[in-house]
C-alpha cells in the first residue's frame, strides 16, 4: 500500500509540474467564481520570487493544499527553516535547486527531479547554487489551516 502511494506522490507531483510548467511567464489562480486571474506575487526576499498558484480548502480531511511556484536568482538562498504540520513536496522546473532536510545530504537537484519534506523537518539547505542560471520550482503543501506555513530557524 505504500508503494502506491508513493507512487501516487510522484506522479501527482510530475502532473501538477507537466500542467504548470506551461504557465511560468503568466502564472494563474482561480477565484471564487472559478475564473483564470493573474496571481499576485507576495512580499519577496531579495532574489526571491514566490507566486501563489491556488489554495485549496480540503474541509473533508481539515487540511488546505497549496501550490506555489518559486523562483531564485544565482547564488539566492533563505535561511533553515520548518513547515510545521505541513507536507512538503518540491518539484525542479528549471535549474539546478540545493536542498537538505534533517541531517540527510546536501542534494543537487535537476528539472525533473522532487523532494519531500515531512511536517516540523528542518529544510536546513535551500538555495540556487548556480552562478549564472536561475531555478525555478514549484511547492506543494498539504497541511494544518490552523499552523504556520513557515517558521524561521
Amino acid at each position: 500500500m505504500r508503494q502506491i502511494g508513493s507512487r501516487l506522490s510522484h506522479a501527482t507531483v510530475a502532473a501538477i509540474a507537466a500542467i504548470f510548467g506551461a504557465f511560468t511567464s503568466y502564472i494563474v489562480v482561480t477565484d471564487q467564481s472559478n475564473r483564470l486571474v493573474p496571481s499576485a506575487a507576495h512580499a519577496q526576499a531579495t532574489g526571491t520570487k514566490s507566486t501563489e498558484i491556488i489554495t485549496q480548502a480540503m474541509p473533508d480531511i481539515a487540511r488546505e493544499m497549496r501550490i506555489s511556484l518559486t523562483e531564485r536568482v544565482p547564488g539566492n538562498s533563505s535561511t533553515p527553516h520548518r513547515h510545521p504540520g505541513h507536507h512538503t513536496f518540491g518539484y525542479v522546473l528549471e535549474g539546478t535547486y540545493e536542498v537538505k532536510i534533517d541531517d540527510g545530504q546536501v542534494r543537487q537537484l535537476k528539472a525533473g527531479e522532487s523532494f519531500y519534506e515531512p511536517p516540523g523537518a528542518l529544510h536546513a539547505v535551500s538555495r540556487n547554487p548556480s552562478p549564472d542560471k536561475r531555478v525555478k520550482y514549484l511547492v506543494i503543501q498539504v497541511g494544518d489551516p490552523s499552523k504556520p506555513r513557515t517558521i524561521q530557524e
